[in-house]
C-alpha cells in the first residue's frame, strides 16, 4: 500500500509540473504569484516545481518571471530526427511549400492527436495558428483523416471514444457514421479534403504516407484560402502532387 501511494504522489507531481509548463507557455511567461493563482495550488508549491526546473535548465527566469527554456528544444529537435526517414520527409515539405506556394506539412498522430511534425510556408501561404508541434483534431483536417483512414477500426474508434467529434466550424464532419463513411472513402481514392472543416476559409488535401511494415506514418498536406483551393487546381492537381510525392517517399525509404 505504501508503495503505491507513494507511487501516486509521483505521478501527481509529474503531472502538476507538466500544467505548470504549459501555462507558462500559454502566458507567454509567468510568475509563482500569477501560476499560484492559475493552478490553485499554494505559492510555495509552485515555487517548489519552478526552483526544480529551473535548476534542472527546463526554465529560465527574466526577474520574477518564468519562461520555457530551450532545454526542451533538444527533446522537441530529438523527437523529430528519431526516425530516420523524417529527414526526407521534412525536404518534401519544403519541395512542396516551393511548388505550390502554399502551406505544406507533415502531420503525425500521438495520444489519438495530430500534430505538425513539420511545416513550409510558401510565398503566398496564409499564416494560421499551426506552428510545429501543435497538436489538432484528426477528423477536422486533411492530414488527420488520411491518417484515421489507415488506422485499424478499433483504433478509430477509441480516439472517437476519448477525443469526440468537436464542431470547429459549420463543415466539421461531427457525425460517427459520416466521418466513417468519409475514411472508406479517403482509402479508395488514396487521399482526403478538407473543406473549412478546421478553419473557415481554409481548405487543404492531404495523403498518407503508409509503410509496408510500419502502416502509417503520418500525412503530408497542403492547404491555402479557399478562393485558390478550388477547381482542378484543388480537386487534381494537388492530388495528382501529392500522391506522386508520397510515393518517391515511399520508394526511397523502402530502399535506402
Amino acid at each position: 500500500m505504501e508503495s503505491n501511494s507513494s507511487d501516486n504522489r509521483s505521478v501527481k507531481s509529474v503531472h502538476r509540473a507538466m500544467e505548470i509548463v504549459e501555462q507558462i507557455r500559454e502566458t507567454g511567461g509567468a510568475t509563482v504569484t500569477e501560476l499560484a493563482e492559475e493552478s490553485e495550488l499554494a505559492k510555495s508549491t509552485v515555487h517548489g516545481y519552478l526552483s526544480t526546473m529551473y535548476d534542472e535548465g527546463y526554465l529560465t527566469k527574466d526577474g520574477s518571471v518564468y519562461h520555457v527554456g530551450t532545454k526542451f528544444l533538444r527533446l522537441g529537435e530529438h523527437s523529430r530526427t528519431r526516425r530516420q526517414e523524417y529527414s526526407m520527409i521534412a525536404e518534401k515539405v519544403s519541395d512542396l511549400a516551393e511548388r505550390t506556394d502554399e502551406r505544406a506539412q507533415f502531420v503525425i498522430e500521438e495520444h489519438g492527436q495530430g500534430v505538425f511534425l513539420y511545416r513550409k510556408t510558401g510565398e503566398h501561404a496564409v499564416e494560421t495558428n499551426s506552428g510545429t508541434g501543435k497538436r489538432m483534431y484528426l477528423h477536422s483536417t486533411s492530414a488527420g483523416k488520411s491518417i484515421l483512414a489507415h488506422f485499424p477500426q478499433e483504433k478509430v474508434e477509441t480516439i472517437i471514444e476519448e477525443w469526440g467529434l468537436p464542431v470547429l466550424t459549420k463543415n466539421t464532419i461531427s457525425d460517427r457514421e459520416a466521418l466513417l463513411s468519409e475514411l472508406e472513402d479517403i482509402r479508395d481514392r488514396g487521399y482526403a479534403f478538407n473543406h473549412g472543416e478546421n478553419i473557415e476559409g481554409l481548405h487543404a488535401v492531404g495523403a498518407p504516407l503508409v509503410l509496408e511494415e510500419q502502416g502509417v506514418i503520418g500525412a503530408l498536406s497542403i492547404s491555402g484560402p479557399t478562393h485558390r483551393m478550388k477547381g482542378e487546381w484543388f480537386n487534381q492537381e494537388l492530388p495528382d502532387l501529392l500522391l506522386g510525392i508520397i510515393n518517391e517517399l515511399e520508394l526511397n525509404i523502402a530502399y535506402q
